[in-house]
């Protein structure tokens, strides 16, 4: 049994771990890292494989400005030349995030989450869309978001299996600096914690709402949504 006090916080070990890394993705891409320098009235263009939607269009589907959408896609193209990024460039970002642990399994699900279109790559679009409700979106769509990483076959519901193979991902990828220490049965008692705390109807699975339900329920949780408030 956990000792008085971890079960709490691996109710929440999860969600704060993908906030928290995703993060840590986003500064890796140059995405969340507003300079004062000048930039050009119009993106600059060179020769890629996938050039964004114009300016106008991308500012009234996100919660960005102009000028924030130019920094953003010379960052991204900074690091990804290409104008894509495929399942390989996460998980050899994750790989230098996380070097004691083995990240490819959580990098595949984070990957699924990002590439809405299902095509295996992730245009600067993609990005700016996540980054627009993760960055200025409300509770709501923040926690939405994360709901869509943990419904691994988007059917609406998170059920018990999805959930072990998320927190198992997260415990890959922390290694040995996952607290507590793990023990063989950790993932299981994590599912098992988290289904007590959000399945209020105890039907076996948990619902968007549920979801939405309990994480605003939690102050940790709340914590690290606000993490991304002041990034930008």
């Amino acid at each position: 049994m956990w000792k008085e006090g971890e079960s709490e916080g691996l109710q929440t070990l999860g969600i704060v771990v993908v906030l928290c890394s995703l993060l840590k993705l986003l500064h890796f891409l140059g995405l969340i890292d507003i300079s004062d320098n000048k930039v050009e009235d119009d993106l600059e263009m060179t020769t890629v494989c996938h050039r964004p939607e114009g300016l106008e269009q991308m500012e009234a589907q996100t919660n960005f400005t102009k000028r924030e959408l130019q920094v953003l896609y010379r960052g991204f193209k900074n690091e990804c030349p290409s104008g894509v990024v495929n399942e390989d460039t996460f998980k050899q970002i994750y790989a230098q995030f996380f070097p004691q642990g083995d990240a490819s399994m959580y990098a595949h699900y984070l990957f699924n989450a990002f590439d809405s279109a299902h095509n295996g790559s992730v245009k600067f679009e993609d990005f700016v869309m996540a980054l627009s409700i993760l960055l200025r979106g409300s509770v709501r769509e923040k926690l939405s978001w994360t709901f869509n990483l943990y419904d691994i076959n988007k059917d609406g519901y998170i059920n018990k299996e999805e959930m072990t193979d998320i927190v198992t991902a997260i415990y890959d990828m922390m290694g040995k600096y996952t607290y507590p220490v793990l023990r063989r049965d950790a993932p299981r008692q994590h599912v098992d914690a988290f289904f007590q705390k959000m399945d209020k109807n105890k039907d076996g699975v948990v619902t968007l709402d549920e979801f939405i339900m309990s994480c605003q329920e939690d102050e940790n949780i709340m914590r690290s949504l606000q993490l991304f408030e002041s990034v930008m």
